[in-house]
């Protein structure tokens, strides 16, 4: 089966609806949800050196993170219950809280790969529904499109970015060491994983398995 680049286009899930990210929509609602230390403790946006300073800057990084021209790139935003749009919603009027972004970057139809990654959410939905939710939207939006293999990469040192990963399903390659510059100037391995086409009907077996344990929808707690 031959790729084809997917257009910019809404996934919508039970818990969560991705939407191609628009820099005027969304920045107020990403930086809400992503403007937090423990958000780029792990490694994300370069490690806590990269945590923008303020709304301005914030808004300046997050146009230009995994936005590449050949990128589709997502906002996640809850659905369901009063954080879903069910109550106040986002402050952006739409309604449904952004809880995060993900990417599907790195396209390239000739050998149907790509990378599943830039993704962030926000702690107080960590550990809930979003995550795999989020990843079965993508995956199978790039699979349905005939990718053959997705990458999906985390620092080296993130065990619990690692440990997610895994829980997927994906397959461990290895550490590319020395791979990249943390936005401190320090150096970070790369532990690279993926799934192939042929192992997604079991990857999406067991993402929707634990989906299934879930029922109500996702309620934010109050940051104190």
């Amino acid at each position: 089966m031959t790729a084809t680049r997917p257009a910019p286009t809404v996934l919508t899930g039970r818990f969560v609806r991705l939407e191609p990210f628009d820099a005027e929509a969304h920045t107020d609602g990403l930086f809400a949800a992503l403007a937090h230390p423990e958000v780029f403790a792990g490694g994300y946006g370069g490690g806590p050196a990269g945590l923008p300073a303020d709304r301005a800057a914030f808004g300046d990084w997050v146009a230009g993170y995994g936005n590449a021209d050949d990128a589709r790139k997502f906002v996640v935003r809850l659905i369901g219950g009063a954080d879903g749009g069910g109550g106040a919603g986002d402050a952006d009027g739409v309604g449904g809280t952004i809880v995060g972004a993900s990417t599907l970057g790195d396209l390239d139809e000739r050998t149907e790969q790509l990378q599943l990654g830039w993704t962030g959410y926000d702690p107080r939905v960590w550990g809930t529904a979003v995550n795999p939710e989020t990843k079965l939207l993508l995956l199978g939006h790039a699979f349905t499109h005939g990718y053959g293999r997705v990458k999906i990469q985390a620092d080296s040192q993130n065990d619990r970015s690692r440990a997610a990963i895994l829980k997927l399903g994906a397959t461990f390659e290895g550490v590319l060491r020395r791979d990249r510059v943390r936005a401190d100037g320090t150096f970070s391995g790369t532990a690279v994983h993926s799934i192939l086409i042929d192992e997604w009907p079991a990857v999406r077996a067991g993402l929707e398995a634990r989906l299934a344990r879930h029922t109500a929808p996702i309620e934010l707690a109050d940051r104190s």
